[in-house]
């Protein structure tokens, strides 16, 4: 059921539903994003040492390769039962970047989940002139 405490139940269940399916291999966060058309495309973090691609890059460049149109909202969850997670600094600059007006999933009270605009987890940021209009406010 959709609410504002859970605003995209099956778009948490697709990440949840793959990062189950990891199994428990080193520290793995998989996301999953939905199109204006309603698709759902996932991906799976690619974890080294040396850092790699987060989760939300990794389906951003998925969305591409498979077509997917303007992205409208992204979520991440955690292997071992960790659920939802919000993005990190360089994933909410990116989704800002490239996708201003997408809504980020993340933890809410009690335990429940909330959308929240890319701009509001990321606020005064710096602007990517050629990708975007800034901010009027």
């Amino acid at each position: 059921m959709r609410t504002a405490e859970n605003p995209d139940p099956a778009l948490v269940r697709a990440a949840t539903a793959l990062a189950a399916r990891l199994g428990t291999d080193d520290n793995h966060s998989v996301a999953a994003a939905r199109d204006a058309d309603g698709r759902v495309v996932t991906g799976v973090n690619v974890y080294h040492f040396t850092g790699g691609p987060c989760a939300e890059l990794v389906v951003l460049g998925a969305a591409v390769a498979e077509g997917a149109g303007p992205l409208v909202r992204i979520v991440a969850a955690g292997d071992r039962g960790r659920g939802v997670l919000p993005p990190c600094g360089r994933c909410r600059q990116a989704l800002l970047d490239l996708w201003p007006d997408i809504e980020v999933l993340v933890p809410g009270t009690g335990g429940g989940v909330r959308a929240v605009p890319v701009r509001e987890l990321l606020p005064h940021t710096y602007v990517w002139a050629d990708h975007q209009e800034p901010d009027p406010s």
